[in-house]
């Protein structure tokens, strides 16, 4: 019956809210907590932020690994700009001599160049050591010049030459190659008698030489120019080039 009163008695004083509470009354142990209630909906998204500084880079811990096994080649480029020419370079070394060839058809002597001539003097120029031979006796492919008294190689190859000069008194004569002294020829006529210097010889010849007969000034051009004896001048191929 006491607790009774006393329960009602705390209750009234709740409900009026004018009575003080007491600090003698004996206060009740907290309850427990509540079982936890159910999760809520999520709430709207919010506005996007502000874009943020960039951070400072990584610092580089991990160890370099092996290089890598080298790719394909790629597509090959377009060529570019030819270059100027560059200087030629030294010459090389001659190369190994071939194999002989086989053996060639036998020539036909018709079908080679047979070029000579064979010229004396009837009246020829007077004057210069050069002795010119003015009279054709024969001149096949036209060599030898009567005006010059040289004659020049159009066909090169061996070729021969040779003179009979009929002299009045001391007399040399030389054979001259391209303006050479090739040979000389000398005959002593204290006398006065007519004889004949004489001479021969094989030259070789390339295309464009010219061979004439000249006198030598220290011994005087006593060539002998009348009617009974001739001087000849003669010369022929031997031999072609190759």
């Amino acid at each position: 019956m006491a607790g009774g009163f006393w329960l009602a008695a705390g209750a009234l004083t709740v409900i009026l809210g004018t009575v003080a509470p007491q600090q003698d009354v004996c206060r009740a142990p907290d309850g427990k907590d509540g079982y936890p209630g159910v999760l809520g909906l999520n709430g709207r998204p919010g506005q996007k932020g502000d874009r943020g500084e960039p951070g400072a880079p990584g610092r580089r811990t991990g160890i370099q690994g092996p290089k890598g096994d080298e790719g394909e080649p790629g597509a090959p480029g377009m060529p570019g700009n030819q270059g100027f020419r560059g200087p030629d370079g030294p010459p090389g070394l001659p190369g190994q001599p071939g194999k002989k060839g086989g053996k060639g058809q036998a020539g036909n002597v018709k079908d080679q160049p047979r070029p000579a001539f064979s010229v004396s003097r009837k009246n020829p120029p007077r004057g210069g050591n050069i002795l010119v031979f003015d009279n054709l006796i024969t001149n096949a492919s036209t060599s030898y010049s009567t005006t010059t008294g040289k004659f020049t190689c159009r066909e090169p190859g061996l070729y021969y030459f040779a003179f009979q000069v009929v002299s009045s008194g001391n007399l040399c004569l030389h054979l001259l190659h391209s303006g050479n002294r090739t040979l000389g020829f000398c005959d002593s006529n204290s006398r006065g008698l007519l004889q004949v210097n004489s001479g021969s010889s094989v030259l070789s010849l390339v295309q464009g030489d010219t061979v004439w007969i000249e006198s030598d000034p220290a011994t005087g051009n006593n060539v002998y120019s009348g009617t009974e004896a001739d001087s000849v001048f003669s010369g022929f191929l031997l031999f072609p080039e190759g």
